[in-house]
């Protein structure tokens, strides 16, 4: 299979507006420009969606095209592999992979890779020639030939270039990590290579070394070296490898199954020494990662400009409605314990609890701006029969009430679909909101932001003890419906009973 795409398709770009050194925070924006009047700007800090096989859990396309914060989605091509070819490559067209999936060219920057960032269960060793990604089929073996094909056919906006980075049991010896950079950059200018002399992907590289220093800084540094023979031939005419990358990105998933409890400081190690030989006018990207504790202190000691938002749409998935702001809200000095970032609506006090999902104001007046919070009537009517009449007139669209806790506890304990649809929409919302608050405080001073980062970590609980919650309450409700749910509730009620009559003895 091949393919070509004209150079200037897809013009990517990253301006920093806001650096003060080579790890300090910073605020710039990514641009992708597909003509000189179709344009998409991405505001950095920011964030990027996770999907699963291209879509993003519970929301439909209409609430994709809606949702403010869908501006960059990321798409794991390892789900597409169980038939072959992939049925994505089959679609042809300008944007092959945007229609397929549903996603608007002019609003969403479509990025992808061939392993799911997020999923860290163990895979066979990779070879020279292969690596290895999960299907729903099993285990399959993807050349760097195949993938090179597969990304010049979907033509997504953003490519990752495949890395190998070993997902079997730690340790790992010098020889497999000496071997992981060697196939890496080897792999990287396969995927680099022109077409007509020209260099028609995007490409961001995941940064490899896993948990070695001198490893990561061994990879960095050969990013940066000249090119000689057959290399500088293959790539002609990038006089390096890091002339033709757009990005760089990390993955938190490896590291936490090579190190027992990654510490902050570590990680941030590790990022820094990546990062350190290389261009500082380029976007760094983290996936990942679990908290806004942790984006915060990647942001204040690396640098980092995007983060991936899996964390915020899991948290909807167990019916966590996220609740945090930044700068923090004032303390309550009467309140010993800290904050918690969101509300577990599976929670009973909910039940009665009319109050829309976000109480606190944005920019002191304006409400959450999401689809949940401020929801508003359609502008246009679907006509299902020659009997419909169309709206008379021009129609706008007009707000509504927005839903409550007590409808949204409702719908999770009637396992409504509804329910986790406008519980993503708020969260990303929320996610959103946050990253605007870190630019504009970043933007006015860095001692500021620092001090607000404290102020937060002061504020907010970062044990993420609501989520731990929020799942043992879900997993009791999904166990109440299906086969053998009257026999489990009869069981509950016996040792319920049980227990009173103990206590009351």
């Amino acid at each position: 299979m091949s393919a070509s795409i004209p150079p200037a398709s897809r013009s990517f770009s990253f301006n920093l507006s806001s650096v003060y050194s080579r790890f300090s925070p910073r605020v710039g924006e990514v641009t992708l420009s597909r003509s000189e009047d179709s344009k998409i700007a991405i505001p950095t800090p920011g964030l990027l969606v996770s999907t699963s096989r291209g879509v993003v859990p519970h929301l439909s396309r209409d609430h994709n095209r809606k949702a403010q914060p869908i501006r960059w989605v990321h798409v794991p091509f390892e789900t597409f592999l169980e038939h072959k070819p992939p049925v994505p490559t089959l679609q042809g067209g300008e944007h092959p992979l945007h229609r397929f999936l549903g996603y608007s060219p002019e609003k969403q920057v479509i990025s992808s890779s061939l392993r799911d960032p997020y999923d860290g269960r163990e895979v066979p060793p990779n070879g020279n020639n292969f690596l290895s990604a999960n299907c729903v089929r099993g285990v399959h073996k993807v050349t760097p030939d195949e993938w090179r094909s597969y990304t010049l056919l979907c033509k997504p906006d953003i490519v990752m270039a495949l890395t190998d980075i070993p997902f079997t049991p730690p340790p790992y010896s010098q020889k497999r990590i000496t071997k992981s950079i060697e196939r890496s950059c080897a792999w990287l200018v396969n995927l680099l290579r022109p077409i007509d002399g020209h260099h028609p992907l995007n490409v961001f590289v995941q940064m490899a070394g896993g948990t070695v220093i001198p490893a990561r800084k061994a990879f960095a540094d050969t990013l940066m070296e000249p090119l000689y023979a057959k290399d500088a031939e293959m790539v002609k005419p990038l006089p390096r490898l890091d002339e033709g990358i757009a990005g760089y990105a990390f993955d938190l998933v490896p590291l936490s199954l090579s190190l027992p409890v990654p510490s902050p400081e570590e990680v941030i190690a590790l990022f820094q020494t990546s990062l350190s030989p290389l261009s500082i006018d380029k976007p760094r990207l983290v996936n990942s990662v679990s908290s806004p504790h942790e984006i915060l202190a990647l942001i204040r000691d690396v640098g980092i400009d995007l983060f991936d938002a899996h964390w915020v749409q899991r948290a909807a998935d167990v019916g966590v409605a996220l609740d945090f702001t930044f700068p923090a809200v004032s303390k309550d000095e009467t309140r010993s314990e800290k904050l918690r970032l969101g509300h577990n609506l599976y929670d009973h006090v909910y039940a009665d609890d009319f109050s829309l999902l976000d109480n606190s104001p944005f920019d002191g007046e304006r409400v959450c701006p999401c689809m949940s919070c401020s929801p508003s009537s359609p502008d246009t009517l679907i006509l299902h029969s020659s009997v419909d009449e169309p709206l008379q007139g021009n129609q706008t669209s007009s707000p509504l009430p927005g839903f409550t806790n007590a409808y949204l506890h409702h719908l999770l304990h009637t396992h409504e679909m509804s329910a986790h649809t406008l519980l993503v929409m708020h969260n990303l919302t929320v996610l959103d909101m946050f990253f605007e608050g870190v630019r504009k405080t970043i933007a006015s001073d860095e001692l500021d932001f620092n001090a607000e980062v404290d102020r937060f970590m002061e504020v907010y609980d970062g044990t993420l003890g609501v989520l731990d919650d929020a799942r043992i309450m879900w997993t009791e409700v999904e166990m109440a419906r299906g086969k053998g749910r009257l026999a489990r509730e009869k069981v509950k009620q016996s040792e319920t009973s049980s227990l009173e009559i103990t206590v009351s003895a």
